[in-house]
């Protein structure tokens, strides 16, 4: 059963907006008592967030698709719907997150750093939030806006200062059994190791991780055996290890060539060759292994490698090599630059940008004219287009924003295809310079002339006191005889 898991594809879903209410007042000895409709709650996010209890991809490996919860619709009386609840999802420190095509989305590191994977969509406005001085009584609200749809591919990357590199067998598992207080299964046949091993060195003042990567044998950088799943866990050590069993019972194996090859196959993986690289001769308690280890160390430092002989079994050599290990591990340290603190950048917009494009495609000898823009995407994906009234309301927003100036300036003509929208998800009409729906017969759109109507009874004070007035006026200019 798989217990370690570092890659899997996440389907996220974020929440959709609440759509609006349109709504009138009703209350006794009040006809007119106005548009109450609230609007309606913000779609929840899906958020990946760091959590160091968290080591392993296997959760969302068994459970793939998570889905923020909606937000709620708005109701009369002004009272606007709930928002949705954020969807928080740890992963383990070290996840990068990628799109489909492989893309860097995000390199999650450090216990608390997020990722906002999928956005909640907007809540449709009421139509109490859309009556204005012209629009007195709106008979509609906007929609909700749906949520972010993403497939997104997440890697784990093991965080540690040390890596150690070898053939199958060669003793790094035993090695971090010793050097920390790390429990990995140890045995005497190839591949015993599936999962990097983490342990928690102490050597002097300085505290470091070290990592035991299984699985590279040649060929390992094409995929062979292990190798490729595992050598992303070497990105981000410091330090390089090379674990060279000095006691191997096959003939045509020995450590210089073990090193060779291994090298060769982190060459081929690529990004590793700033690292500093250091050699531990393992197994020297057996007396072949102590022998090989002698003729082999003079060649190694040749090279350039620090070479220390150990036993991970007799507890030789380890002290020299963690203090070693600490040593380079500070100097990588020292070396990094310093973290400074998340700016804040402001871009604002652009005087002269429109926020929105239209460029002209030919569809089957006809010409189409697509506009893409924020703005007048969302306000397509916010209008219920079953009502005239909310269309004439887009139809005035886009005019405002200059789609239909724009439109013209490229040469569309009456009854020439206008689609909003990306090509797979767009709303596509038959443009024409004055757009007119139903709701014009009534007046200007959204109003309601009974709002200029007065009230009966306040109609008929009116008469009276008129009347009133009219006799004092007559009444000024009577002569007595």
């Amino acid at each position: 059963m798989t217990t370690f898991v570092d890659r899997v594809e996440l389907h996220v879903a974020a929440g959709s907006g609440g759509h609006g209410c349109a709504s009138v007042h009703r209350e006794k000895f009040k006809p007119l008592g106005g548009p109450d409709g609230g609007n309606g709650g913000r779609g929840g996010d899906v958020i990946l967030t760091v959590d160091q209890s968290v080591t392993t991809l296997l959760e969302y490996h068994h459970s793939p698709h998570r889905k923020a919860t909606n937000g709620k619709p708005g109701e009369g009386g002004n009272r606007s719907g709930k928002d949705g609840q954020d969807l928080v999802l740890p992963v383990p420190d070290g996840t990068v997150v990628l799109d489909k095509a492989g893309n860097v989305l995000a390199d999650l590191v450090g216990h608390g750093t997020s990722f906002v994977a999928a956005q909640g969509g907007r809540g449709g406005l009421g139509n109490a939030a859309l009556a204005s001085a012209r629009r007195k009584a709106p008979g509609f609200a906007l929609l909700g806006e749906p949520g972010d749809l993403r497939d997104i591919v997440l890697e784990l990357k093991t965080v540690a200062d040390v890596a150690l590199v070898g053939y199958p067998s060669a003793g790094k598992s035993s090695l971090i059994s010793v050097l920390s207080a790390a429990k990995p299964k140890i045995a005497d046949y190839p591949f015993t190791t599936l999962v990097p091993n983490l342990g928690v060195v102490t050597a002097g003042s300085t505290v470091y991780t070290i990592a035991d990567v299984p699985g590279l044998i040649p060929g390992a950088s094409q995929g062979k055996g292990l190798g490729l799943e595992f050598l992303r866990h070497v990105e981000r050590c410091s330090v390089l290890v090379h674990v060279l069993d000095t006691a191997t019972l096959e003939s045509d194996r020995d450590p210089v060539s073990d090193l060779d090859i291994i090298e060769e196959e982190l060459r081929q993986y690529g990004g590793l060759d700033n690292r500093p690289r250091m050699v531990v001769l393992n197994k020297i308690d057996v007396p072949d292994g102590k022998d090989l280890a002698e003729m082999v160390r003079p060649d190694l430092e040749a090279r350039g490698y620090r070479v220390f002989e150990v036993s991970a079994v007799a507890h030789t050599g380890l002290r020299e090599l963690s203090f070693a290990l600490a040593e380079l591990v500070a100097r990588a340290r020292a070396a990094k630059p310093r973290e400074e603190a998340t700016r804040i950048v402001i871009r604002p917009q652009a005087v002269d940008d429109a926020g929105f494009t239209v460029t002209r495609e030919d569809v089957d000898g006809e010409p189409l004219f697509r506009v893409r823009g924020e703005k007048p995407e969302r306000w397509v994906r916010q209008t219920d287009f079953n009502n005239d009234e909310a269309v004439g309301y887009l139809a005035d927003r886009l005019n405002r924003l200059g789609v239909e100036e724009e439109l013209m300036k490229a040469g569309a003509r009456s009854g020439d295809g206008v689609a909003i929208g990306p090509e797979e998800n767009a709303v596509v009409f038959d443009w024409e310079p004055t757009v007119v729906s139903g709701a014009e017969m009534l007046g200007r759109r959204g109003e309601d002339h009974r709002f200029e109507a007065p009230r009966p009874a306040a109609q008929r004070r009116r008469d009276r006191q008129a009347e009133h007035d009219e006799a004092g006026r007559e009444f000024e200019g009577f002569e007595p005889f």
